[in-house]
């Protein structure tokens, strides 16, 4: 039975400080759910683009982790850049893409191949360190082209 609301995820982040990248939503649509369906990421994207996947991702791993989550407020346009790679149906056969109550996971194996700077701890091999998230999200640690310092 579906419910007359939906579930806001108390704490994810709304958007990229500092864009107009939105991460969540503050109602349901009334003219219907907007369908989940994978979008294809092309290698040229814009840097702000593939910045706001991997700050999406981010958020969704420190919120949810390998636990299944609902779509919820999850902004789907933002989902569909992660949606049938990263982010994938926590049970394929029961699954709505034009419901906010679908379930979702990460494909941890995928995700980790995606955007590795979101899940190293500290340091890799080769000194890099992880991005600032906090200072991303607040656009501190942004030069004039909206690239990461360091």
């Amino acid at each position: 039975m579906a419910r007359d609301y939906i579930l806001k995820h108390k704490g994810f982040p709304g958007r990229l400080p500092g864009t107009d990248y939105q991460f969540t939503i503050r109602r349901a649509n009334p003219k219907g759910v907007t369908p989940l369906k994978g979008l294809e990421r092309y290698k040229d994207r814009k840097s702000a683009d593939k910045r706001a996947d991997a700050a999406f991702m981010a958020a969704l791993w420190a919120h949810f982790g390998e636990e299944e989550f609902e779509r919820g407020n999850l902004d789907a346009g933002r989902l569909s850049w992660l949606f049938g790679r990263e982010v994938v149906p926590a049970d394929p056969e029961d699954f709505d893409p034009a419901s906010y109550e679908a379930l979702l996971k990460i494909d941890v194996k995928r995700a980790m191949a995606a955007f590795p700077e979101v899940f190293a701890e500290g340091a890799d091999d080769e000194g890099e360190e992880m991005p600032d998230w906090d200072a991303m999200w607040n656009g501190d640690d942004m030069d004039d082209d909206g690239e990461l310092n360091g």
